[in-house]
């Protein structure tokens, strides 16, 4: 039988028109709702939030005014020397900010830093902004009229206080910017020996001199890196055979003359 609506009296033959039901019809369970279309709703929700990033001019602007995207937290990675506090405060960055607003400023105020040299800044959902930072990393401390300077490769002195940070880096005696190259280039392809330099000065005809915490390097002022590492296998080869030596010299091409105490 057919049912008949609110405005319809009666049918056709005058029969009186049906009782009208005074119970409620029961409410849709959501969890009965069929699994396909859970995820197809799940499906749509992503490709509006992909629609909405991947357009330049009106998606991310609708984002930024969505309370969900606020600043809540600010992450740093990267940063040994440098106060992950001064970062965050050079960001000047509030709650009011979104993690969709152009981080370009922010990457310039950070860059300011003397101890910072690159800047990325990249956004996890819903609300963190994370900062990864390379620094500037020091090379040497170097004597001067205010005392040791902490200095990168370049010759920059660096806002590291040696008597509260621990700093174990080799000595000079003045701001020689090639004995700091060489330094930097030592400290970035043969870690290992760097950690081993206390000191490094100039030798009476310009040679490069420097002092290990077993012996000293006598070298040409155009030494390499690459040069300085092949130290390693003789000084394993002069252990093995449980000799001392005093210094090894690396003025002679392919050589590493061994001298004995």
């Amino acid at each position: 039988m057919t049912p008949i609506g609110d405005n319809e009296l009666g049918n056709d033959r005058g029969a009186p028109a049906p009782r009208r039901s005074t119970g409620s019809r029961p409410a849709p369970n959501v969890a009965d709702e069929p699994r396909w279309r859970k995820r197809v709703r799940r499906i749509g929700q992503l490709l509006a939030v992909a629609g909405l990033l991947s357009s330049p001019w009106w998606g991310r602007a609708i984002l930024r005014q969505m309370d969900f995207f606020r600043v809540r937290r600010v992450v740093i990675e990267g940063a040994r020397y440098a106060s992950p506090d001064e970062i965050v405060s050079r960001l000047r960055v509030d709650t009011t900010a979104s993690i969709w607003d152009d981080v370009s400023p922010l990457v310039a105020r950070v860059k300011e830093h003397p101890q910072v040299r690159e800047v990325r800044i990249g956004r996890r959902l819903p609300g963190t902004l994370v900062v990864r930072v390379t620094e500037n990393l020091p090379v040497a401390l170097v004597n001067s009229a205010k005392g040791l300077v902490v200095t990168d490769a370049s010759g920059a002195s660096l806002p590291v206080d040696p008597t509260r940070t621990d700093v174990d880096l080799p000595v000079l005696a003045t701001r020689d910017t090639l004995l700091l190259r060489l330094l930097g280039e030592v400290r970035a392809e043969v870690p290992s020996l760097f950690a081993r330099v206390s000191e490094a000065r100039r030798g009476g005809r310009g040679e490069v001199i420097l002092v290990l915490q077993e012996h000293r390097v006598l070298a040409r002022s155009d030494v390499t890196a690459a040069r300085l590492a092949e130290l390693l296998p003789v000084e394993l080869d002069l252990a093995r055979r449980a000799l001392t030596v005093v210094e090894l010299d690396l003025r002679f091409r392919d050589q590493v003359v061994a001298r004995l105490p």
